[in-house]
């Protein structure tokens, strides 16, 4: 059963084009779409500023570069997951947009034990990819018969593709495992919401498996833990998210209008975003609530809830923000917590937790940058200290993650593993 088209998921926190139906009390209903205004670009500025952007180009495209060669080092703290089983074929849907891509890259880096992987992209089918661990591989376009060929399905593409495929794709000859990196079932009860160092030792033998929003990801790392010895009461969270949380086009509009900027004097004007983003912030990520938040931040209030097991009386707010970065997202969160969390303490709980990296020493000026955390597994945690508001029982901090990785590719990836080793 062939299907014309489909839609790779082209980012991480962009506003999906169907949302699946709300399922608990906290959810609310989907608000309408958007409106992407368009909005004159800048006026010029001084001509610093246009070297300034001269580097950031460079800086970039150096960053770009090197990423590939960190890959070696990228694994340090995360989860390892290793058994004796092994499975005949995995696939990636969607493969050809920056989550697929990074799934792939996580596979060869962590040598998957798979025998080959199948990678279906409509719009790049006939391709040739060439992978360090599995070969060269051929794009196929995306058909039912051929990804139930696969135990794993790791699903990188929009929300009403998984809503439509994801069933028929699941179970199947081989009971095929789908790891799903869309909205479209994070909040539907039946289906574990994981993060495989949090809840995922008990959900890896579902057949579909939900991947949390990369904002929610990120943030849950340093939560848990401090959750788990202290207890959460409140939770207050701003992002700073960079350009590729909405995909290759967020990216490339970012880079465009530098270019535009050093090139004319002026930033071109905005066509994916809703304002221009260089040389600028915008406090708007996804569609606006009738309680007036985003979707993207009240995706953290649900998600958090779920995936942690919070009671009601837990209290979440969010306010996401999208930067003029290329890639990483950073949060500065305070939080309450029931039992006094002396910052020193907390500090060294931290240090011991998979997946998180205390970068925290301010008097030699280190702290979480999104520029080291690209790359890179692990979540950056520092500026690690006692809350003024809620005082012994408070903290405040500051982290730093790879939304592509830790927020998508990496978190699908482990799920994955620990689905093989429990086959």
């Amino acid at each position: 059963m062939a299907v014309e088209t489909f839609v790779a998921f082209p980012g991480l926190d962009a506003a999906p084009r169907l949302v699946a139906p709300a399922v608990t009390n906290r959810a609310a209903s989907a608000a309408l779409p958007p409106t992407a205004a368009a909005v004159a670009s800048s006026s010029t500025q001084p001509l610093l500023l246009a070297g300034a952007a001269c580097g950031l180009l460079g800086l970039a495209g150096q960053r770009q570069q090197t990423r590939r060669g960190k890959a070696g080092k990228r694994q340090a703290a995360v989860t390892q997951v290793r058994a004796g089983g092994k499975v005949e074929c995995v696939c990636i849907v969607g493969s050809s947009g920056a989550v697929g891509a990074e799934m792939l890259k996580c596979l060869e880096d962590r040598n998957f034990p798979t025998a080959k992987v199948k990678l279906f992209a409509n719009r790049s089918a006939g391709t040739v990819v060439k992978s360090s661990k599995f070969g060269d591989i051929t794009v196929e376009p995306f058909s039912l018969e051929a990804a139930q060929e696969c135990e794993i399905c790791l699903m990188a593409v929009s929300g009403d593709f998984s809503l439509e495929w994801s069933p028929k794709i699941r179970g199947g000859p081989k009971n095929t495992q789908i790891i799903d990196n869309s909205s479209a079932w994070r909040m539907n009860e039946e289906t574990p919401l994981v993060i495989p160092e949090i809840n995922g030792a008990d959900k890896a033998e579902s057949t579909l498996i939900s991947n949390p929003n990369c904002t929610t990801a990120i943030g849950a790392m340093a939560l848990w833990p401090l959750h788990q010895k202290y207890g959460l009461k409140k939770v207050l969270m701003s992002t700073y998210q960079a350009a590729s949380g909405a995909g290759a086009e967020g990216m490339a509009e970012l880079e465009n209008g530098l270019k535009a900027y050093v090139r004319d004097g002026k930033v071109s004007p905005p066509e994916f975003f809703a304002h221009q983003l260089p040389f600028n912030v915008i406090p708007h990520i996804d569609a606006f609530q009738e309680n007036g938040y985003t979707k993207e931040e009240m995706k953290v209030t649900w998600e958090l809830k779920k995936i942690f097991g919070l009671s009601d009386d837990v209290v979440i707010s969010c306010t996401a923000v999208r930067v003029p970065t290329l890639r990483a997202h950073s949060e500065s969160i305070v939080i309450e917590t029931v039992k006094p969390c002396p910052p020193d303490e907390a500090r060294e709980l931290l240090r011991s937790a998979p997946g998180v990296k205390v970068v925290d020493d301010p008097a030699k000026k280190l702290y979480p940058l999104p520029l080291n955390a690209t790359g890179q597994a692990d979540v950056e945690v520092g500026r690690i200290r006692r809350s003024l508001v809620f005082g012994d029982n408070g903290l405040e901090f500051f982290v730093a993650g790879d939304q592509l990785l830790r927020g998508a590719a990496l978190n699908a990836v482990i799920i994955a593993e620990q689905a093989v080793a429990r086959r």
